[in-house]
């Protein structure tokens, strides 16, 4: 289990996922300090995408700006949509499964 002030479903992979792939972005971009490491990155984007918080309420929990909240939300989101299988690739594994 993952925690914010209530317990969220899902598992610590999922985190170490989303994490993973925050941490190697930033690495790759040379990207400057963040107020948030890439597990609480990763945290703040599973809440508000899990729970459908306000941004305002999860950037509060997490102390940041709801803006910057706003940019982890959507920095996340799209290095994750990137790690997803193409249409291509899913139909080619749906048949190859059966």
């Amino acid at each position: 289990m993952l925690f914010y002030p209530a317990a969220l479903p899902l598992s610590s992979r999922t985190l170490n996922l989303a994490a993973r792939v925050i941490r190697a972005h930033r690495k790759n971009t040379g990207s400057r300090w963040r107020r948030l490491d890439p597990a609480q990155q990763a945290l703040l984007v599973l809440v508000h995408l899990y729970k459908g918080e306000a941004l305002c309420q999860v950037a509060a929990g997490f102390r940041v700006g709801t803006a910057t909240a706003w940019r982890y939300v959507r920095e996340t989101t799209r290095l994750l949509a990137t790690q997803a299988p193409t249409l291509e690739q899913g139909l080619h594994r749906a048949r190859r499964k059966g």
